[in-house]
């Protein structure tokens, strides 16, 4: 990877503190992302200085899909966090803003995440209801 653009795995332990790292050193906030791999959630927090772009990476146990918020850092960060939440079912604590669930109206809760049902599996009202 280029000087241009970076990529650095954290735990989540060191999320707040990294993030609050890069605004004191002027970054801004481009865009937070998740993605369900095969035994984990993928968060990818970007920011960008100069025209450099740096990356903040979690991978997330399925069982373990808890993140802090970032809003006290970014507060603009309240429709990805609630995003994140509705779409892939990661629980964010502390958002500034809680949609409770409801930023997305879908018919499959968390339809990216597949953490309710295995992935493929059609999600009936009697299955999320036995839940």
């Amino acid at each position: 990877m280029s000087d241009l653009a970076t990529v650095e795995t954290i735990s989540v332990d060191a999320l707040l503190q990294r993030v609050r790292a890069m605004r004191v050193a002027g970054y801004r906030l481009v865009q937070i992302s998740a993605a369900r791999l095969p035994e984990s959630m993928e968060l990818t927090y970007s920011f960008d200085l100069d025209y450099r772009l740096a990356s903040l990476r979690l991978n997330l146990p399925l069982t373990e899909m808890r993140v802090p918020s970032v809003c006290d850092i970014f507060p603009c960060v309240l429709l990805y966090e609630n995003e994140i939440h509705d779409l892939f079912g990661v629980e964010v604590g502390g958002m500034a803003l809680d949609f409770h669930g409801n930023l997305y109206k879908t018919t499959i809760p968390f339809p990216f995440g597949c953490t309710k049902a295995p992935c493929g599996t059609a999600v009936t009202k009697q299955t999320v209801e036995s839940k």
